[in-house]
């Protein structure tokens, strides 16, 4: 075979090895995403400022369902306020897109509790933006939107 033609396949195959390995990581980080995202919930369920933390990054930033905009320590002081009781959260139609080290997730939601013992059922979209930083995955944005059922 001519130099140049086994210099072409060899290159062909790793590009091929490179993307397949792309891929791979892509479905890793998202299954990582989503997996985060189902923790934050029971964070949420459970008022576990500790775990909710540990998925936040320091620069947290969130604009509530109220149009309300938080940094992570008002975000947290929330969290950990008894009087707003969700029972049940539930997300569906759930998407993550990857951008290098940067993931988007869109998704609806459903929560069920009581707000100051009154019931609630809410219906919403949510925007969480994800940095992966020195290997770990951290939303530094989240906005949510509620809609009618």
């Amino acid at each position: 075979m001519p130099r140049k033609l086994a210099f072409l396949l060899l290159l062909v195959l790793a590009v091929v090895a490179a993307a397949q390995d792309k891929a791979r990581s892509s479905a890793e980080d998202k299954s990582m995403i989503l997996a985060l995202e189902n923790a934050w919930n029971q964070a949420e369920l459970h008022h576990d400022a500790a775990a909710a933390d540990a998925i936040l990054a320091d620069t947290f930033i969130s604009v509530d369902h109220h149009g309300q905009l938080q940094n992570k320590s008002q975000y947290m002081a929330g969290l950990k306020d008894t009087s707003f009781n969700p029972e049940q959260i539930s997300n569906t139609e759930t998407s993550v897109y990857i951008y290098g080290n940067t993931a988007v997730v869109t998704s609806a939601y459903r929560t069920k509790g009581t707000d100051n013992g009154k019931p609630f059922v809410h219906h919403g979209r949510f925007t969480d933006t994800w940095i992966n930083l020195n290997g770990k995955w951290e939303c530094v944005a989240d906005q949510e939107t509620l809609t009618s059922k």
